[in-house]
């Protein structure tokens, strides 16, 4: 057994996240293994870019509102203990609810991510459809 000592909390960069985001590394493995998980955590309103991951993100919602689309979709409003899937090559962005903070677990295989451009105002504030099935 490892234990892992953790690395400190990251502030993601402003050419792939509009408004506040923060990381913190929970595994990156080291070759053979090609896993990375991490924990991020959204101030209302923030989200990623577009991007797409060649072997495709899972995220595991672990409080607060999420907002998730994929290119094309619909946005998809999660709740803590949701789990998406967006598979290799989808492109898509997640982030915040407008009004809630928000945090997931990010977990994909290596470094093959594709960031394109900024998830637009009217992109964000676009029709949702929620997880929940009570609504």
């Amino acid at each position: 057994m490892e234990i892992l000592k953790p690395l400190p909390t990251m502030k993601l960069p402003d050419e792939m996240f509009t408004g506040d985001a923060w990381a913190d590394v929970i595994y990156r493995g080291e070759e053979p293994s090609r896993a990375r998980t991490n924990m991020v955590r959204f101030a209302p309103g923030a989200r990623t870019a577009w991007h797409s991951h060649g072997l495709g993100q899972t995220l595991y919602i672990v409080e607060g509102i999420a907002l998730i689309q994929s290119r094309g979709g619909e946005i998809v409003e999660a709740h803590p203990g949701d789990v998406l899937l967006t598979p290799a090559g989808e492109e898509h962005w997640h982030g915040a609810a407008p009004d809630r903070f928000m945090s997931h677990i990010a977990l994909w295989e290596g470094d093959d991510v594709d960031w394109l451009e900024h998830v637009t105002d009217t992109e964000y504030g676009g029709p949702r459809t929620s997880t929940r099935r009570d609504h």
